[in-house]
């Protein structure tokens, strides 16, 4: 795994606004109903007939700006490039919340047996966090650990299109790459995802 570095890429011409991935999210992980670590947003160009959806959750940086803001570190960085963080550490400031682009870190208002009030959450990549792996206090925290078991997080496992892919990022360019060339254009149109070494949509 230390030499993966893991990707999601969500396509635009396959999303069809099913919420099947936001559903899963919820109900694999358990999560409280005033967290959503995945949602669906439709966007109109002001045509009929030219709406697109696309699925967005943390995007998993390579940059992570939550990481850079965090004043007590609780972010941190696994050697396949997913991030994670550690809630114990969390001190609910904020400052995540207002530097990432996404929307991506979560603050629910009441305190559950998932996490106290105020404490961060937010997509783990079905990666777990710092818990010891499949214990009841990783799960509770953090939700399902389904890397560590060789899966897809449960978003893509659902995604019946497969408008999300996820999994080793030269895997999932060659995939983009291949979408790209069917549909008619060329990798140098839109760019090959060797230039984005993070997550992306396209």
């Amino acid at each position: 795994m230390s030499n993966t570095r893991m990707k999601f890429l969500c396509d635009l011409d396959r999303c069809i606004d099913c919420h099947g991935c936001t559903v899963a999210c919820d109900s694999g992980h358990e999560l409280p109903l005033d967290v959503r670590r995945r949602r669906v947003y439709t966007f109109n160009e002001g045509v009929v007939g030219k709406e697109y959806s696309v699925s967005i959750a943390c995007m998993h940086c390579t940059d992570a700006p939550c990481a850079q803001v965090c004043p007590v570190n609780c972010f941190y960085i696994r050697d396949d490039g997913i991030v994670l963080h550690d809630k114990d550490t969390c001190i609910a400031c904020g400052y995540c919340l207002y530097a990432c682009p996404y929307g991506a870190p979560q603050f629910p208002r009441n305190e559950t047996k998932f996490l106290p009030k105020g404490v961060m959450d937010k997509c783990t990549m079905c990666a777990g966090g710092p818990e010891k792996t499949h214990s009841d206090d990783e799960f509770h925290k953090y939700g399902q650990n389904r890397i560590a078991e060789g899966k897809v997080p449960l978003c893509a496992a659902m995604c019946s299109t497969k408008a999300l892919l996820v999994g080793d990022k030269e895997i999932v360019d060659k995939i983009y790459n291949d979408r790209v060339e069917l549909r008619g254009y060329n990798t140098g149109f839109l760019g090959t995802l060797d230039e984005y070494p993070g997550n992306s949509w396209k």
